[in-house]
């Protein structure tokens, strides 16, 4: 009887794990499309900080493609209102010999008239974790201990998660004149950046983890 009691018990804690192994990943899911709806439909905020980040995205040559150039004005308008004291340019080359997006937001910037001195870049990343993991040093050197984060709506919960787990103290500011203006292309952003970030989440979460067992 205690051995069939047993049996019922093992069963039931065995069904109970595979209902929630199913259920957290779709939970943490509902929370990424939350997060990343919330954050990007949240009414603008006057925020200051040290500086400006403004999250790479592609250029055409030497010029900024459109989603980029509207996250550089948009970083610029926020140096002009004094709401920043620095802009720091992000993102690498997606071919050798064509210029960096750093370099490109960088030249944008300077023929808008922010002086040389008030512009940081980091040039080698490729993604957005990376963006972000380079322009560390970049702070730590020039003392700037806060940051906006300039780019996309949708894109901002995903770049404000691993701002807090790189330990950027940073807030965020959309492009209120975003390229992705469209119903169908904001759907098929959010979804896109829902995924992205449920992917770094489960994955970040996951190697912490598999890490403390190992301890």
């Amino acid at each position: 009887m205690n051995a069939f009691k047993t049996g019922k018990s093992l069963l039931r804690y065995f069904f109970v794990g595979i209902f929630a192994s199913l259920m957290l990943p779709i939970l943490l899911m509902l929370y990424c499309a939350f997060d990343v709806y919330q954050t990007g439909n949240a009414k603008p905020q006057t925020i200051y900080a040290d500086a400006a980040v403004v999250l790479g995205a592609a250029a055409w040559g030497k010029n900024p493609s459109p989603v980029f150039r509207e996250r550089i004005n948009h970083a610029i308008t926020l140096y002009q209102s004094r709401r920043v004291e620095k802009l720091i340019f992000t993102g690498g080359s997606p071919k050798e010999g064509y210029m960096t997006e750093a370099e490109v937001g960088r030249r944008y910037a300077l023929k808008q008239g922010v002086p040389k001195k008030d512009i940081l870049f980091e040039n080698t990343s490729r993604d957005t974790f990376q963006n972000l993991q380079n322009i560390r040093k970049l702070l730590r050197d020039n003392d700037i201990d806060t940051v906006i984060l300039v780019s996309d709506p949708y894109h901002l919960a995903r770049a404000r998660t691993m701002a807090h787990d790189l330990g950027i103290n940073a807030a965020t500011s959309a492009t209120p004149t975003s390229r992705f203006t469209d119903s169908e292309k904001r759907r098929r952003f959010l979804m896109q950046e829902t995924y992205a970030l449920f992917n770094y989440r489960w994955n970040h979460w996951s190697t912490r983890v598999l890490s403390a067992l190992h301890l």
